[in-house]
């Protein structure tokens, strides 16, 4: 039987502009580790075999010797560069990856991961392809104008928020975005994996169950919540 290579591709080359800080927010403190090792930490405890980090342009060495040394990420088998847009990073962590049967893309912002949660990625696109982890939303949603005006609310059960990682075959992403960089119009309003894959092919891709702790940390806010979910999660 042959084995199947799984690999993460971590992202952590944004600039965290609505953090208000001068530190970039993967590098800030959050209970004593900087926030990339958390998610970091849960793919080395999880079934994938190889991890990509995608940083910001001349980080690579800072987070070799800060970050995958000390705390000695061994999963991390390569750290790359990322590009001006999320895209541009996504790929070349893709480029990285070759030879994967499947790529589990996570944002580094989100700290909150499990490995039970990447688990089920992994279940998920084994069987479907393409998966990504979300969940259900609680609150109403409005369709606003240009004006901030409600013109509509959907249907709040057909509703998921979406998170990640979002997991795919190899070559079906990777053909989905060599396929979108073809593109001759604005890239603009491409905000996930998912999207690149539902614009570029003809697969349908899988929403698979996740958690509601596992928050994007965006704003100041967004740190001191992570930072209760991640030391409950230690205390018990």
């Amino acid at each position: 039987m042959v084995q199947e290579k799984i690999t993460a591709i971590v992202l952590a080359a944004g600039r965290g502009a609505r953090m208000e800080s001068k530190i970039q927010k993967q590098y800030m403190v959050l209970d004593g580790k900087p926030l990339i090792y958390y998610a970091l930490l849960a793919f080395e405890n999880s079934a994938v075999d190889h991890i990509v980090l995608v940083t910001g342009a001349g980080e690579e060495e800072y987070c070799r010797e800060e970050i995958v040394k000390p705390y000695d990420f061994s999963k991390v088998t390569a750290i790359v560069s990322g590009g001006k847009e999320r895209y541009h990073s996504v790929y070349e962590g893709l480029k990285a990856a070759e030879g994967s049967d499947y790529v589990l893309i996570h944002d580094g912002a989100r700290p909150c991961v499990t490995p039970k949660v990447i688990q089920a990625a992994i279940e998920g696109v084994r069987e479907a392809k393409a998966c990504v982890v979300g969940m259900p939303v609680k609150d109403t949603i409005k369709i606003a104008d240009d004006l901030e005006y409600a013109v509509s609310t959907p249907n709040r059960s057909k509703l998921w928020l979406i998170q990640t990682p979002q997991a795919f075959s190899y070559s079906l992403v990777r053909q989905a975005y060599e396929a979108l960089f073809e593109r001759e119009d604005n890239l603009e309003g491409i905000t996930d994996d998912a999207m690149v894959v539902e614009q570029m092919t003809a697969q349908r891709v899988k929403l698979i169950r996740g958690s509601y702790k596992n928050i994007k940390v965006t704003t100041p806010e967004d740190l001191t919540i992570a930072e209760k979910f991640l030391q409950k999660r230690i205390d018990n």
